[in-house]
C-alpha cells in the first residue's frame, strides 16, 4: 500500500472521532483542558514547573532548560538551536517531539534543531526518557525521548467567558540579548482561541577571559575583541493561533505556528543560518470513549532554510582572497576564475505526518496502547553558482531527497500489585529512503563528473524493517524505597545526510558537518541501522512524602551494533590522500561508517530539606553528579562529544513569595577524545550562578548572574571555534582552538498576567 493512502487512512480515523459519541458530561468547572492521556512515567524525568519558570528570562535556548536532569547535556551550537544529548547519545538519535510532532532539521549542519522551534517562554511541559523508552512514546532513536509540550488549551465556566493574558520582558548583559513574549486568551466553556508570539536577539557574547588575538573578523568586516566569540549573535520570532473545540470528553485542537530566523550566527560551523522560515499545522483530537482514550494527530511542518557567511566570516573570495584594503570587493567573472560572492546554501523541508494512539483495559489489572505512526520527508539541499570554481551550475547536495517511515507498536502496563508494575512492547518501523539523481558545480572538474557519475549509477533506494523491544519494570518494597529496571533494544536508521551527501570536494565535505568539529564529511550508501541494547537501573531512596529528602542513583549500560562513526576518508582525492590519514594535529575529511560502541556510566541526584518554617524560610540543598563513558569497540577510539564528569550542587531559599538560589557548576577536564576526528582536549572548570525571583499575583520577577565570577573556561560541548575569518579554507582557519564558554551575564526578567 502506498504512503499516500496509508496516510489518507490515518486522517480518516482522526476525522472520524470529531463524531462525539454519547460519554458522560464533564464537569463544567474545569477551566484548563487536562491530558486525556498522560505519557507513562516508568523511567521518564520532568522538568519542574518552578525550573522551567526561573530558566525562561536567563535563556533563549530551550534545549538548555533540561540541562538540570541528569545524564542530559548540551551540544552548543547556535544561540536559540543548542542540542540535548543523552547519556552521550545525540541529535538524531534521540526523538525530540515538539507538541506531539516528530520535527527534522533541515539543513547539513543541523542548524534548524527541533527544539528551536518552541520559544523558552512557550514551554508548559518538558518530560526526558533517558535511554530506555516506551515503544508508545516514539522509535527511530536508540538514545531516548525529550516530549516537550506549549501550555494547553484553557475554556471558561460554564455559561461564562474568559479572557487573559500574559506578557514577558527581559534582558540579558552579556551579548546585549532582549526580547519579549505575549500570550492572549479568549475563551468560552467550549471553543478556545489562543495567540502565542515571542522574540529574542543578542549580539555576539564575551567570553571570561582573551581567548584570541583581537583584530578583524575577516577581511572587509568588523573589529572583534579577544575575549569576543565570534558568529554568536541571533534574532528569532516565533508565533502560533491554536483553536480548541470541547465537547462533554472530546478534544480538538488546531495549532497553526510560524517561524521566522532572518540570522543566526554559528560558531562552531563554517557557515551561518541566514534564513530560517517554517510554517506548522498541527491537529490533534483526544477522546474519552467507552471501550477507552484515543488519541490522533497529523501535522505538516514546512521548512525554507538558508546558508551564507556571516558578518564575522569573510564573504569575497578570489585571487586576493577578499583582503582589499578598503574592504571593497572585487569584481566577480564567473567561471572558473576571478571571484566568489560567498556560498549561498538552501534546503527546502517538507515534513508531513499522522499519529494514532488508543488506550484500553483488559482487565482491572491490564492496560494496553496500541497505536500508528507514519511520516512523509522531502528535502532538497542545492548550492547556487557564486563564481570562482562554484559555477556555472547549480550544486545539488541532495535532489529529491526522501525518508518515509511507517510505524505500528503494542505495549502492555500490568499492575500486578501494589508493589509490582511491568510494562512490555513491541515496536515495527519500516524505514524507505530514496534520492534523485546529483550534479557538481560543472563538468570541467573530474572529481564532480566521476563522483556524480558514480553515485547516479548507484543503487539509492534503501528500505530498513526496525525491530524495538522494551521491557520495564517498577518495584516498590515500601513507602521509602523504588526500583525501576529494564531492557530496551532500540535502533535508528541513518539520516538523509549520512546516506547521501556524495562529494569529497574539500570544500563541499566541510559543508556537509552535523558535528561541530570543523572537519569534513561525507556519506555513505552501505550505511547499516544502527541497533542500540541497554540495560539500567534506578535506585530511589526517600522519605515517605517525597519532600523530606531523596536520593536517587542509575547506572546504564548501552552497547551499540552499527553505531555510525566515522573513518578517514581513503581515495585518489588528495584531501583523502595519505596526509590526512596521519594529520593528528589538524582539521580532517572523513566518512560515515558502521562500526561498534559501549557507552556506560551513573547518574546520581537528590535533595535535602535543611530548615522549614524558620523566620528566613525554607531551605533545601540539591545535588546531581553524571558520568558517561564512550568507547568504539571496533578501533579502540573514544567517541566524539562526550560530556566528562560533572556535577552540581545549590542551595534554595524559599520564604513566601521569594526564591533565591545558589548554583555551583563542576565539571571536570576532557582527556578522552575522538582521536579520528582530532577532537580538541578541554581544562576542567567550576562556575557559581545566582538566581532570585519574586511572584506576586500577577507579577513574576527574575534578576540573577550565570557565571558569577566571570570564569574563562571551554565548554567540553562546544566543538570547534570557527566563529571567523576565511572559514571556507580549511587552513586558513587555526585548528585546535575550542568554543569558550560565556562570560558572566547579568539577567532580568518580568512577566505580567492579565
Amino acid at each position: 500500500m502506498k504512503l499516500q493512502s496509508l496516510l489518507a487512512m490515518l486522517i480518516a480515523s482522526l476525522v472520524h472521532g470529531f463524531t462525539f459519541a454519547e460519554t458522560e458530561q464533564l464537569p463544567t468547572i474545569t477551566v484548563t483542558a487536562s491530558p486525556l492521556t498522560e505519557s507513562p512515567t516508568i523511567n521518564s524525568t520532568d522538568v519542574e514547573i518552578k525550573t522551567l519558570q526561573l530558566l525562561r528570562s536567563a535563556t533563549s535556548d530551550t534545549a538548555s532548560l533540561l540541562k538540570n536532569i541528569p545524564g542530559v547535556s548540551i551540544y552548543g551550537a547556535g544561540g536559540v538551536s543548542s542540542l540535548p544529548s543523552i547519556h552521550g547519545l545525540a541529535d538524531d538519535r534521540l526523538r525530540i517531539k515538539v507538541d506531539g510532532m516528530d520535527l527534522i532539521s533541515a539543513c547539513g549542519n543541523h542548524m534548524n534543531a527541533p527544539l528551536s522551534y518552541i520559544d523558552p517562554s512557550n514551554v508548559s511541559r518538558a518530560t526526558v526518557f533517558a535511554g530506555i523508552t516506551p515503544v508508545s512514546v516514539g522509535g527511530d532513536s536508540i538514545g531516548g525521548t525529550v516530549l516537550v509540550e506549549s501550555a494547553r488549551p484553557e475554556f471558561a465556566e460554564a455559561g461564562q467567558e474568559l479572557h487573559k493574558g500574559e506578557l514577558g520582558v527581559f534582558f540579558r548583559s552579556n551579548g546585549n540579548a532582549y526580547g519579549g513574549n505575549l500570550t492572549a486568551t479568549a475563551a468560552s466553556d467550549k471553543l478556545s482561541l489562543t495567540y502565542t508570539g515571542s522574540s529574542t536577539q543578542a549580539d555576539n557574547y564575551k567570553a571570561g577571559d582573551d581567548f584570541k588575538t583581537a583584530g578583524l573578523a575577516a577581511a572587509g568586516r568588523e573589529w572583534l575583541d579577544g575575549d569576543e566569540v565570534g558568529s554568536t549573535y541571533y534574532k528569532s520570532t516565533n508565533q502560533s493561533l491554536a483553536l480548541a473545540v470541547r465537547e462533554d470528553k472530546h478534544l480538538v485542537e488546531l495549532k497553526l505556528g510560524v517561524q521566522d530566523i532572518p540570522y543566526q550566527g554559528w560558531p562552531n560551523q563554517r557557515m551561518d543560518m541566514t534564513g530560517n522560515d517554517s510554517t506548522q499545522a498541527n491537529l490533534r483530537y483526544e477522546g474519552q470513549h467507552d471501550w477507552g482514550i484515543l488519541e490522533a494527530r497529523a501535522y505538516r511542518e514546512q521548512t525554507r532554510h538558508t546558508m551564507q557567511f556571516g558578518d564575522d566570516k569573510l564573504y569575497w573570495y578570489g585571487a586576493n582572497n577578499g583582503s582589499i584594503p578598503d574592504g571593497q570587493p572585487c569584481t566577480p567573472s564567473g567561471g572558473m576564475n576571478g571571484c566568489a560572492a560567498g556560498m549561498p546554501m538552501d534546503t527546502d523541508g517538507d515534513n508531513t505526518g499522522a499519529i494514532v494512539k488508543m488506550e484500553f483495559s483488559l482487565s482491572a489489572h491490564d492496560l494496553m496502547r496500541l497505536g500508528g505512526e507514519i511520516q512523509q520527508y522531502r528535502l532538497d539541499d542545492w548550492w547556487d553558482p557564486s563564481g570562482k570554481g562554484m559555477s556555472p551550475d547549480t550544486f545539488w547536495n541532495i535532489y529529491n531527497g526522501e525518508r518515509d517511515r511507517l510505524a505500528l507498536f503494542a505495549e502492555l502496563e500490568t499492575q500486578w500489585n501494589s508493589q509490582w508494575l511491568t510494562e512490555f512492547g513491541v515496536r515495527g518501523e519500516q524505514v524507505n529512503m530514496n534520492t534523485g539523481e546529483v550534479q557538481g558545480y560543472n563538468t570541467t572538474s573530474a572529481q564532480y563528473a566521476t563522483e556524480s557519475a558514480t553515485f547516479n549509477a548507484a543503487d539509492r533506494q534503501k528500505s530498513d524493517n526496525n525491530i524495538d523491544l522494551t521491557a520495564l519494570s517498577r518495584f516498590t518494597p515500601d513507602a521509602t524505597r523504588t526500583i525501576e529496571f529494564g531492557y530496551a533494544r532500540k535502533t535508528r536508521s541513518p539520516n538523509l545526510y549520512e546516506r547521501y551527501t556524495w562529494s569529497t570536494g574539500g570544500m563541499v565535505m566541510s559543508m556537509n558537518n552535523t558535528a561541530g568539529d570543523g572537519n569534513g564529511y561525507v556519506g555513505n550508501l552501505n550505511l547499516k541501522p544502527e541497533i542500540a541494547n541497554t540495560v539500567s537501573a534506578t535506585f530511589d531512596w526517600h522519605d515517605a512524602k517525597k519532600k523530606g529528602w531523596q536520593l536517587k542513583a542509575t547506572p546504564y549500560v548501552t552497547y551499540v551494533t552499527d553505531y555510525i562513526d566515522a573513518a578517514r576518508c581513503s581515495s585518489a582525492n588528495s584531501n583523502c590522500g595519505a596526509a590526512n590519514q596521519t594529520a593528528t594535529d589538524a582539521f580532517v575529511y572523513l566518512q560515515y561508517v558502521n562500526q561498534s560502541a559501549l557507552l556506560y556510566g551513573l547518574d546520581i541526584s537528590g535533595h535535602m530539606q535543611l530548615v522549614e518554617g524558620a523566620s528566613y524560610g525554607e531551605l533545601t540543598v540539591t545535588g546531581m553528579l553524571s558520568y558517561v563513558r564512550g568507547e568504539n569497540r571496533t578501533t579502540g577510539d573514544n567517541l566524539y562529544n562526550i560530556m566528562p564528569l560533572n556535577a552540581k550542587f545549590a542551595i534554595v531559599q524559599r520564604l513566601g513569595v521569594w526564591s533565591n538560589t545558589l548554583e555551583a557548576e563542576l565539571v571536570d577536564s576532557k582527556s578522552h577524545v575522538s582521536e579520528v576526528r582530532n577532537e580538541v582536549q578541554t581544562a576542567g572548570y567550576g562556575l557559581f550562578h545566582l538566581r532570585s525571583s519574586y511572584e506576586w499575583k500577577r507579577v513574576r520577577l527574575d534578576i540573577g548572574i550565570e557565571n558569577l565570577l566571570d570564569r574563562f573556561y571551554n565548554h567540553p560541548l562546544g566543538g570547534a571555534y570557527l566563529g571567523q575569518g576565511k572559514t571556507m579554507s580549511g587552513t586558513a582557519v587555526a585548528w585546535g582552538t575550542p568554543v569558550p564558554g560565556m562570560g558572566r551575564s547579568l539577567y532580568a526578567g518580568v512577566n505580567i498576567k492579565f
